[in-house]
């Protein structure tokens, strides 16, 4: 086991465990996988730039998994180690923002039942 796995807290990902998942939901991989093929493909963003926004958002939804696929294939489509961080940062502004920005329903609570 690698990583997270050793210490439990996610189950180590392999082609068997993915063909089981398959198997259960077969015509929703079957409409996932080509979906997932043209997201990625190179449009108005080119291939990298596509890969470091998908590795800032799997920091976002905490997507281990994600992390590690995204980094590999960032690193295989052309991005450096210093891009892959900044694309985290941005990330990691953008989740901090959105927590302060929603303090707001918070205070109005606040306000509320101070009156």
């Amino acid at each position: 086991m690698e990583g997270n796995a050793e210490a439990g807290l996610y189950p180590t990902s392999t082609p068997e465990m993915a063909r089981k998942k398959a198997d259960l939901a077969p015509k929703q991989v079957e409409a996932w996988r080509p979906f997932s093929n043209a997201v990625f493909t190179a449009g108005a963003l080119d291939e990298k730039t596509k890969q470091l926004i998908a590795l800032g958002v799997s920091h976002v939804t905490q997507c281990a998994n994600c992390i590690k696929g995204h980094t590999k294939t960032a690193k295989l489509k052309g991005a450096t180690n210093e891009q892959m961080m900044e694309a985290i940062w941005v990330a990691a502004e953008m989740r901090a923002g959105a927590a302060y920005a929603h303090a707001s329903i918070a205070m109005e609570e606040m306000l509320n039942l101070d009156q």
